[in-house]
């Protein structure tokens, strides 16, 4: 019968899944998981913990405040 992981039967297998598939979904899938891999390698190098900087910390008060404000306003104007 043959060993099952020759080098005729991964070919085989191969074709197939380039049959299947195409080149270009195959490209794009390799490139998805390259991509993912080099994302996880920089979070595991990084601590996993990203700081913000002063600028983005003030975007995201301002987002957070904004609401907020605009939520007192309108209740201070029902109950006046």
């Amino acid at each position: 019968m043959g060993d099952l992981f020759s080098i005729q039967h991964l070919l085989l297998l191969l074709l197939i899944v380039v049959l299947v598939f195409g080149t270009k979904k195959l490209r794009n899938i390799g490139a998805d998981l390259g991509g993912a891999v080099k994302g996880f390698k920089e979070g595991m190098a990084g601590g996993g913990t990203t700081e913000a900087t002063g600028e983005e910390k003030r975007s995201l008060d301002a987002a957070v405040s904004t609401p907020v404000q605009e939520a007192t306003t309108v209740h201070e104007k029902t109950h006046s």
